[in-house]
């Protein structure tokens, strides 16, 4: 693997959205035969969204848990392999008829029913219950948190009985016991996860492929999280949030962006040493090579919205922990590789405090062509400290950039990348992002593969719709492809 310095390029694309049997991306044969394309295609890295298990929405920035898996993710196959599923189980079910896209409500409604299935034939292997012990710090309570919310009918946990709510050891232990199939199931789910995903990276690492994860800032009101350490949070008597996360009404949104996690109670957790973030730091960067930390300005000051209010007008900016947070971080763990998502709205503490981490920033191409103005996003702006995209999970694809960006700035990312043919665009924005003096390169696949809208990961603000469910269709990830992205890393010298 390339050093963080050197010149590297990789490839974004969550899980989810591999070829994989049974509906969603998984981490079996597709994730490996996936590691083998970015290798044949001279690539270092494999970027993934989060990868925790998602609640209402199904987004990954939603997760129910900052340290466990998604169960989603964990593949059918492998398991047949391993006695506890058979293939005709599996295709007993429905997984959708849509190749490129994921179908939620099949998954949801079949996939927890299998993995049942399969716990009641492995749940006395003696290694998941050294896992069990191993993990005992956050797994018992995330465990625990999913089998009495199934016995609440999927309520947030803000709704529950008050005993529990406030988690009163009476409580606790009527729960515990109550509930204690579920808990053994869920550790069980972890486990296979784990298991799985080792596997995965061992393989990845073999082959000269590092892993880069995301680590949202804000934990989700409705997780384990907020339950178990409320007081890591701004919750008030009644366990509801004081104020809720957001961004202000800017150009993009009049009203702002009403995200709706509660914010960090940052005293309490300076008078912990910051305990709770250094495990949950610790935890991910066990598991991956490179983390990108969401949302990277929120340390240095973030928005604070009261809670109850329908939109992000009314919120405040407040400082945020700065480099006292990352001097524990350092403290506590080392020398960690993170990337700042440092995107948006930045004044020049947030800056400041990226270039008094040393973190690489984020450049974001389809940001660059702003008709009216200089752009610190154009390639012949950036310093080598830096990870440039032509565009994230939260923008449009390249292509179909080109087709609802303003005209003027179309216009002008055309004259400056001298392409005539939109249908050339997306390819000539990667040999722009690769060619520019960024340490790493990371390109979107569908990018790579020059799709349209129809391909977009998410759209931010919004609920539902395509949101999360594009997937790459069987195929796709050609041979070909592969020699052409190879050719042009080579090229570029990354």
């Amino acid at each position: 693997m390339k050093k963080s310095n050197q010149r590297a390029s990789g490839i974004l694309l969550s899980i989810t959205s591999l070829p994989s049997e049974y509906g969603i991306g998984t981490m079996g044969k597709a994730a490996y035969e996936f590691v083998d394309f970015l290798k044949k295609s001279g690539q270092s890295y494999w970027q993934m969204l989060p990868v925790g298990p998602t609640g209402y929405g199904n987004s990954p920035y939603q997760s129910y848990s900052s340290f466990a898996g998604n169960p989603y993710l964990i593949d059918l196959s492998i398991l047949c392999e391993e006695g506890l599923l058979t293939q005709e189980e599996c295709r007993s079910y429905s997984w959708g008829n849509t190749p490129a896209r994921v179908n939620y409500y099949v998954i949801e409604a079949n996939r927890l029913t299998l993995l049942r299935q399969a716990f009641a034939r492995g749940k006395d292997d003696p290694a998941l219950h050294q896992f069990r012990q191993e993990n005992a710090g956050w797994i018992e309570d995330y465990a625990l948190y999913m089998g009495i919310k199934n016995r609440m009918g999927l309520r947030p946990w803000s709704l529950w009985d008050e005993d529990i709510k406030r988690r009163e050891p009476a409580a606790m232990d009527y729960w515990r016991q109550e509930v204690k199939e579920d808990i053994d199931f869920y550790c069980f789910i972890q486990y296979h996860f784990y298991k799985q995903w080792n596997s995965l990276r061992n393989y990845a690492h073999e082959n000269g492929i590092a892993l880069i994860g995301d680590i949202p800032i804000y934990a989700a009101m409705d997780s384990a999280d907020t339950w178990a350490d409320g007081k890591v949070f701004m919750l008030n008597e009644n366990c509801d949030p004081i104020d809720v996360a957001g961004c202000p009404p800017d150009a993009f949104s009049a009203t702002g962006q009403l995200w709706g996690n509660p914010i960090y109670n940052w005293d309490y957790l300076k008078e912990t040493d910051y305990d709770w973030w250094i495990r949950r730091l610790r935890h991910i960067t066990n598991m991956f090579d490179v983390t990108r930390i969401d949302h990277f300005r929120g340390f240095a000051g973030y928005y604070a919205i009261p809670y109850g209010d329908q939109t992000a007008e009314n919120g405040q900016w407040r400082t945020g922990p700065g480099m006292d947070f990352f001097n524990a971080v350092k403290r506590h763990l080392g020398q960690v590789d993170l990337i700042a998502e440092d995107l948006g709205y930045l004044t020049p503490d947030v800056i400041q405090l990226r270039e008094d981490t040393g973190y690489p920033g984020m450049k974001v191409l389809q940001f660059a062509f702003d008709s009216r103005e200089e752009s610190d996003y154009l390639p012949h702006n950036y310093d080598h400290n830096c990870v440039v995209y032509t565009g994230t999970h939260d923008n449009d694809t390249t292509r179909s950039w080109f087709d609802t960006a303003d005209p003027a700035d179309v216009e002008h990312a055309k004259k400056y990348l001298d392409v005539c043919d939109k249908e050339k665009g997306a390819w000539a924005f990667i040999r722009c992002a690769m060619m520019s003096t960024a340490n790493l390169c990371v390109i979107p696949m569908q990018d790579y593969l020059n799709l349209g809208g129809e391909a977009r990961m998410n759209v931010p603000s919004t609920l539902g719709g395509i949101n999360w469910q594009w997937r790459m269709v069987p195929g796709a990830a050609s041979e070909e492809l592969a020699a052409r992205i190879r050719e042009l890393t080579e090229l570029t010298c990354r």
